[in-house]
């Protein structure tokens, strides 16, 4: 699965690198540069850029055009997407303070909150959290593992002084977006989590069918 992952993510990047590069460069300088001026100014900022660049590597996932300005759409739904990250933020903080491992978990279990906005900015950012909570149940060790098999890119990173992060990141961030695609087109209606409302078809034109019974 991994493979296939990886080789979509690829191909969701080409021609778009560039685009790519400079939304995931443009959060990190946001962000670092807001938690230096104000204290909590990266957790005011996460959730809107977060879900800023979810969105942006959705739509090269599913082949539609995307722009830098898509990073900064999510500003339109504020109040929903900074709940969204501001609670992700503390409850994995919280966690981690019992230990490192608690941490983890949680992380994971979060980990498709941005995701979860684009598709539904209607959501409160806890309604995000409860989602991606039960959309990881059962998946959290994969996501890890796939998360692991990146750790080599990192160190490959960190020898060329950080400059191989401009390939490595935009590659990570896109297999990311690919595994959501697969969790999300792999669920069936039945187990789909909706806060207080009919379930709702995920159906849609994709690249690939990602048929989890293909990996068993």
């Amino acid at each position: 699965m991994r493979a296939l992952l990886k080789a979509n993510a690829k191909e969701n990047l080409r021609g778009n690198w560039g685009t790519a590069i400079l939304v995931l460069l443009i959060a990190h300088v946001l962000l670092s540069a807001s938690s230096m001026v104000v204290a909590v100014g990266e957790l005011i900022l996460l959730g809107p850029l977060e879900t800023g660049v979810a969105l942006v590597f959705l739509k090269l996932s599913y082949r539609e055009p995307a722009e830098v300005g898509d990073l900064f759409q999510p500003f339109q739904n504020f109040v929903n997407t900074f709940f969204a990250g501001f609670l992700s933020a503390i409850f994995t903080f919280l966690w981690s303070l019992l230990f490192v491992i608690p941490g983890i978990v949680k992380a994971l279990s979060y980990s498709q909150v941005y995701y979860i906005m684009c598709d539904h900015p209607e959501y409160t950012g806890r309604e995000a959290i409860d989602a991606s909570r039960e959309m990881m149940r059962g998946h959290k060790g994969e996501l890890f593992v796939l998360q692991l098999s990146f750790i080599g890119w990192f160190l490959l990173s960190a020898l060329t002084f950080g400059l191989l992060m401009f390939y490595v990141m935009p590659y990570y961030q896109s297999t990311l977006t690919e595994y959501y695609r697969y969790l999300k087109e792999s669920r069936s209606e039945s187990q789909d989590w909706q806060p207080q409302q009919p379930e709702e078809d995920f159906t849609q034109n994709r690249k690939v069918n990602y048929d989890p019974e293909q990996f068993e």
